[in-house]
């Protein structure tokens, strides 16, 4: 995937592909005529705009029969058109979706069956190990992924070196990362850039505790003894350790980040989607990438990505299902993984993904990228998870700033989130 502005509120994880320029208008329900089928993403650049339409072509090419239309929309307008959609039954046929959002919008998909994946010209063992997770829901599998993502610890390996730190790598451990973090912490530079988005702030107490916020079955549990005690660890970075600055405003949602490419801060979490931007950053610095360390626990981490599925309301499933099979195909999954842009979902292209990583970085990330992704979970989302981030997110501030406790946050998202 290519880098997004260092910073940006990673509210999907990848994370995903941030993928085409504006809106061509509002979406519909993917039919002009009964032979076109839309498909419609959010969007970002006039780059991810051409990379987009590459996959399209590549249907177009599979599918002479059909016509296909490519709609897309930015980030946050994506979802507010696809609320209005899906409530008046005008889904496109094809709809985007990422892993984090999913919960609330599972009423406009169709599930999928192994009978539709065959349709589609897929089989589950195309897919890598744990990624059929990413656009599942309590059992039910609404979409299929077309990228996977994780989170990483990056590093400043010019820092830590200055500073007499050790370099993270795989294996490392939360002792490790303390003492790393500690040692850093001088001169005015931090060890560590305290996270503010989502998978930002809660990677780091979920490798720690081995327990997701949310159960398989979708009850919040934010207050489960295990990753509360995580994430009080995590916030006392700040306040107790002082290995973190303060976050200085809520409107800061990429902090952590930020305070890596600024070099204000030694390491930072993220997803794998920025490991290029990082390794190649605008301050020059030698940047290097590590799992997140592991703990008395484990180091349980997430596989998060976007995908695609097919609207409830697309009246002609078949035609659509041979789309989403040619958006997963091999050529359109080859192009996105030698293209550098997105380590794809497709087991058999991923090795094109690290073809396409400078010689300089290709086998750490490569061996780095291999560790993250053995003992991955897929994510665990309420069925309101968007309000808990929401509430959750802003009062973070207060809470790396010691005016309010972590588990005071946590306690109140709980009691309003949690039924």
């Amino acid at each position: 995937m290519k880098m997004k502005r260092v910073g940006a509120v990673i509210a999907v994880a990848g994370v995903a592909v941030a993928m085409a320029g504006c809106s061509n208008g509002p979406s519909s329900g993917g039919s002009t005529d009964g032979d076109t089928i839309t498909v419609d993403m959010w969007a970002g650049s006039e780059d991810d705009t051409a990379a987009l339409e590459a996959q399209i072509a590549v249907a177009k090419k599979q599918n002479p029969d059909l016509k296909i239309e490519l709609r897309t929309a930015p980030w946050g307008d994506f979802f507010t058109k696809l609320t209005t959609n899906m409530a008046s039954g005008n889904m496109a046929c094809v709809t985007g979706m990422n892993s984090g959002m999913l919960a609330s919008y599972t009423s406009g998909f169709v599930k999928l069956t192994d009978a539709d994946l065959a349709t589609a010209g897929l089989a589950k063992s195309d897919f890598a190990d744990g990624s059929l997770e990413i656009l599942s829901n309590k059992g039910d599998m609404y979409g299929l992924p077309f990228d996977v993502s994780t989170m990483l610890t990056y590093y400043n390996e010019d820092q830590l070196a200055a500073a007499g730190a050790d370099i993270p790598e795989i294996g490392w451990t939360f002792d490790d990362f303390e003492a790393t973090a500690k040692k850093a912490t001088t001169g005015g530079k931090y060890g560590f850039g305290i996270g503010m988005g989502d998978f930002q702030w809660q990677a780091l107490p979920i490798a720690q505790s081995g327990v997701q916020p949310v159960s398989k079955d979708g009850t919040l549990q934010l207050t489960d003894p295990a990753f509360l005690k995580a994430a009080e660890w995590y916030s006392g970075l700040v306040t107790d350790q002082k290995v973190a600055a303060p976050v200085a405003s809520a409107s800061d949602g990429g902090w952590g980040e930020n305070q890596f490419t600024s070099e204000n801060a030694a390491m930072a979490v993220d997803g794998t989607w920025n490991a290029v931007g990082y390794l190649n950053n605008d301050a020059g610095f030698t940047a290097g990438l590590a799992p997140l360390p592991t703990g008395d626990n484990g180091n349980l981490s997430l596989i998060l990505g976007s995908g695609f599925g097919i609207a409830e309301s697309c009246e002609n499933k078949e035609a659509a299902l041979k789309v989403l099979g040619s958006l997963l195909s091999k050529d359109s999954q080859d192009y996105i993984a030698s293209s550098g842009r997105s380590y794809p979902a497709r087991a058999e292209s991923q090795p094109l993904y690290f073809e396409s990583i400078d010689e300089a970085h290709r086998d750490q990330v490569k061996a780095v990228f291999e560790a993250a992704f053995q003992d991955v979970q897929g994510q665990y989302v309420s069925d309101n998870w968007a309000k808990v981030g929401t509430f959750v997110q802003p009062s973070l501030v207060s809470v790396y700033n010691g005016q309010d406790s972590m588990s005071d946050i946590l306690d109140s998202a709980q009691q309003q989130f949690g039924k």
